[in-house]
């Protein structure tokens, strides 16, 4: 499996971004989808979950009100909404594609894909 992410750029605080993720592979549907972000100086930082089905979503508390993940298995693809962008998002942000056990999909150990990151700048 090999995974693209996409939709990072330069925006205004408050402003709205929208990450895409594309992966190759007959399977994309039987793997959990993340992102984490990983600021310069700081460890990579969960940031949204969905589970295979999309049934279930999680959230960094950090986060959680201002994104949203989705997505579209007919389309291999998952998609993070970002809204009311805070500079503190700053961050190279990274889709991951996985099977965590249920209690550890924030745990970046977990996923065995990842995409190679699309940076997103939030100004003041």
């Amino acid at each position: 499996v090999q995974l693209q992410a996409s939709g990072g750029g330069l925006v205004q605080e408050g402003g709205s971004l929208r990450l895409s993720c594309a992966a190759s592979g007959r399977t994309f549907s039987t793997y959990a989808v993340a992102w984490f972000r990983q600021a310069p100086g700081k460890e990579r930082e969960f940031v949204a979950h969905i589970r295979q089905s999309s049934s279930a979503t999680y959230y960094a508390d950090s986060v959680k009100g201002r994104f949203t993940i989705s997505r579209d298995s007919s389309k291999n693809a998952v998609y993070l909404q970002m809204s009311s962008l805070k500079p503190e998002d700053t961050a190279t942000y990274y889709c991951a594609l996985g099977r965590p056990i249920y209690s550890a999909y924030a745990v970046s150990s977990m996923y065995n894909y990842w995409g190679q990151g699309t940076q997103v700048t939030v100004s003041s």
